[in-house]
């Protein structure tokens, strides 16, 4: 199903002076990404690589690659730091891997908005609006690996979306600049809601040099894990710290026993069998949390400000989202994960239903976030003791009929997965629009399957 040899080695005597990755341990290196995750994907896509990876440095080394590409019909799959879970920086048609990494620069900081090429790292672009009073709005708990690109192409919230909400939500992408996949390639600027059209498409329908992003203010950040014996009492501690509108907060997760036990480089923190709610929150609110604390019989294990944070150059952000998932396999890899939805309003009560009935088997992991409407609620990123496939699905299936959504992280087709149905007309436009020939990312679109190579 890969490209035709003679097709990559026309391009590698074509474009002679680019960044090519021909060895073959890198190219099936940089053919995966975090989706072995997931039993299911790990079975499916393990033995899946491109025939070559390139590494641009500029818009016009970028633009003669897509030609090039285009002129012979070779795959293109773009890549940021692949950290990512669905394998969707996976190629299953072979062609080239267009790494992005090397595009990486951070064009303007202005107040509350940002610009920078996609294959930035949050962390550098963060360290760029730091001097500013700035931050970003949504970062993932990779963020120091993670590009900007990636973000958009393959994220949805992340540390700040408790303020924000997912990155989807209006006013947190302001505008993209893309690339047709064509002999001749256009670039064009989307804005607002058009923009938005790329978002979480894994790379399937454009390709994104820029984004226009908006800014938060900066806080000194306090982080802190409270400790509880009690499963309600500490989930109801974190819906009253987030809900708390006086008290200024970035990030507030809920680990149910026995997550912490998993998490080991936190365990002189957590006494075993113990429920955790981490969180951040500015300095100026600590009191606010301590009583908050007190009043539900939590205990703070852990404190640190933001100066010593920044002195350790270790933050609690990194156990946070789907690095728990990271931390807790490598002490069980066995383990594997959802991702889930609750109703805002009704989250709490369908946490405590979802543990009766799954308690043990599905370990309940809570990021509090707010909808695209505003409302708090919660995303789970709960792990699961595997057994088979027949029983995950079962799994899911008792989390929609006790109307929990799913985004099911153990598909490799969109509408299967993030999208849960069939894609809007629109977003189909911009397919066909920047990616005529159907070369951007084949296999990962249902209407848009892997053709045989010519």
């Amino acid at each position: 199903m890969n490209a035709p040899a003679s097709s990559i080695e026309q391009l590698l005597l074509e474009l002679p002076d680019l960044d090519w990755i021909t060895d073959e341990g890198r190219v099936t290196r940089l053919s995966q990404d975090f989706s072995w995750f997931s039993p299911v994907l790990n079975r499916q896509l393990k033995d899946k690589r491109a025939d070559v990876v390139v590494r641009p440095r500029s818009e016009d080394e970028i633009r003669a690659v897509v030609g090039a590409c285009a002129r012979r019909g070779v795959p293109i799959v773009i890549r940021g730091s692949g950290t990512g879970n669905y394998g969707q920086t996976t190629p299953l048609a072979g062609g080239v891997v267009l790494d992005m990494t090397g595009y990486n620069a951070c064009l303007w900081v202005q107040p509350g908005v940002a610009r920078a090429q996609a294959g930035i790292r949050l962390g550098e672009l963060e360290k760029q609006t730091k001097p500013s009073g700035q931050e970003m709005r949504c970062v993932p708990s990779t963020y120091r690996s993670a590009t900007l690109g990636g973000l958009f192409g393959g994220g949805f919230g992340g540390v700040g979306s408790i303020n924000y909400g997912p990155l989807g939500s209006p006013g947190n992408v302001l505008g993209i600049r893309a690339m047709s996949i064509e002999a001749e390639p256009q670039v064009v600027e989307l804005r607002g809601a058009e923009a938005m059209r790329m978002h979480h498409l894994w790379g399937t329908n454009g390709l994104v040099l820029e984004l226009e992003i908006a800014l938060a203010p900066a806080h000194p950040w306090l982080e802190t894990l409270v400790t509880f014996d009690s499963f309600e009492n500490a989930l109801h501690f974190a819906d009253k710290l987030a809900n708390g509108p006086g008290i200024v907060k970035r990030e507030i997760s809920f680990f149910a026993a026995p997550i912490s036990d998993h998490l080991a480089q936190l365990a002189a923190h957590l006494p075993k069998g113990c429920h955790t709610v981490l969180s951040l929150v500015a300095e100026s609110c600590e009191p606010a949390l301590l009583q908050l604390a007190e009043a539900h019989g939590g205990t703070v294990s852990y404190r640190k400000t933001a100066a010593e944070v920044q002195k350790s150059n270790r933050t609690l952000m990194e156990f946070t989202w789907n690095h728990t998932t990271l931390h807790a396999l490598k002490v069980d890899p066995t383990l594997t994960y959802l991702q889930s939805g609750f109703i805002p309003g009704r989250h709490v009560e369908q946490i405590i239903e979802m543990e009766k009935l799954l308690g043990g088997e599905v370990m309940m992991h809570i990021e509090f976030i707010r909808n695209v409407a505003g409302l708090m609620t919660c995303s789970g990123l709960q792990l699961v003791r595997f057994s088979t496939e027949e029983r995950l699905a079962e799994i899911i299936d008792i989390h929609r009929a006790h109307n929990v959504h799913i985004n099911n992280p153990h598909v490799n087709i969109v509408e299967d997965g993030k999208a849960g149905g069939p894609l809007p007309a629109e977003v189909i436009a911009v397919k066909k629009r920047f990616d005529p020939m159907g070369l951007l990312n084949p296999g990962k679109l249902r209407d848009w399957p892997v053709q045989p190579a010519a």
